[in-house]
């Protein structure tokens, strides 16, 4: 079981890469509110793809290193444009966005 796992961990990460420059297209509005949001501030970069569900809020603050205050105004700016779920404490962003999302994006806005 754990081998057809793998297998199938890594045809996923494979669909990724392959449906990337659809996904791109098909949320191009919600990307660039996500990337208003962030603005330039680093620590809010690694936050935003922490927000999976899975994380809560002091985890996410942890493995970011952003401060609490800053994540809640993150949190709210994003519930506000409907880009996360409805649990702030476990956040989750209503897409998906590649591990390099913000590289990306500052390469095309830079």
């Amino acid at each position: 079981m754990d081998e057809q796992t793998e297998l199938l961990r890594e045809m996923c990460g494979l669909l990724r890469v392959i449906a990337e420059p659809a996904l791109a297209k098909r949320d191009e509005g919600i990307r660039a509110s996500i990337i208003e949001i962030v603005g330039k501030s680093k620590a809010k970069a690694k936050a935003i793809p922490l927000m999976n569900g899975s994380k809560n809020q002091i985890t996410i603050c942890k493995e970011s290193g952003i401060d609490q205050g800053d994540l809640s105004r993150v949190i709210k700016a994003l519930r506000a444009k409907k880009l996360i779920d409805a649990d702030e404490k476990h956040p989750k962003l209503v897409i998906s966005i590649p591990p390099n999302f913000f590289e990306n994006s500052e390469k095309q806005n830079g």
